[in-house]
């Protein structure tokens, strides 16, 4: 954007600072001067009320899908129904999928959705135990792992984020729950520091300079005042890697 001529900066708080609250965000864009707005992620929520606002937005990610809003996106769907069909061909029946509220509710995004029918195409029953629900907060997610692992430990995990899937690593590492000999883990996004794991992460990628030519194209369409309300969604694709292995026969003891 800046070789574009164009004068960006990331906003003093987030859309996870402000709670993902519309209320809260209308607040804070009142008393910020931006000419268009990049929104990054945002729920469902948050993205219908820049959608209809006259001043220009475009959501990066995000719950975008049939709204009249300017969007780069990712095609998650198929990545994640790819990794879903991975596991259940290695024999995990009970899969969860740790995924944010805003993916969850109303109800399951499309990402989530493929999942689940994916699961279901596979003759797997799903319901809350595939998709719970959780607080989320640090305590709230480790009070998430402590149920999960409790009675019926799940067998794979596809796990929304790195930072989430970091916390899962240590959660694991701290009870002796190896990957992927007793679960296996898929991470729904990527990190340079998967490139030093060992074993190596299972993940979904996409080449983000297509995501950035799509904002930069966006802003040059607003500053020469054309009107731009297309979606874009960048191929993603799932990525196998060595945390995922074939399901754990029971009673089987990990060495």
């Amino acid at each position: 954007l800046m070789e574009a001529g164009h004068v960006p900066y990331f906003s003093t708080k987030s859309l996870s600072d402000l709670g993902m609250d519309v209320k809260r965000v209308a607040r804070f864009v009142a008393k910020n001067e931006a000419d268009v707005w990049v929104v990054v992620a945002a729920s469902r929520e948050v993205l219908e009320w820049f959608a209809a606002r006259p001043e220009p937005a475009i959501a990066l990610f995000g719950r975008m899908r049939k709204l009249v809003i300017a969007g780069a996106g990712l095609d998650m769907p198929t990545a994640c129904a790819a990794a879903t069909r991975e596991l259940i061909g290695l024999g995990h029946r009970r899969i969860v999928l740790v995924s944010p509220r805003m993916h969850r509710l109303p109800e399951p995004g499309a990402t989530d959705r493929a999942c689940l029918d994916e699961m279901e195409a596979h003759g797997i029953q799903t319901g809350p135990y595939n998709l719970p629900t959780w607080d989320e907060n640090i305590q709230g997610f480790q009070n998430l792992l402590e149920s999960l692992f409790r009675t019926t430990p799940p067998t794979a995990l596809v796990v929304d984020g790195v930072p989430l899937f970091a916390a899962l690593q240590q959660f694991l590492g701290r009870r002796g729950i190896r990957a992927p000999e007793d679960v296996s883990l898929v991470s729904t996004d990527f990190d340079p520091g998967f490139a030093w794991c060992q074993p190596s992460i299972a993940h979904i990628r996409w080449d983000t300079r297509l995501v950035v030519r799509r904002i930069v194209r966006w802003v040059d369409h607003v500053a020469k005042g054309r009107r731009d309300l297309g979606q874009t969604f960048i191929p993603a694709e799932f990525v196998a890697g060595g945390s995922v292995g074939p399901v754990k026969k029971e009673g089987a003891i990990s060495k």
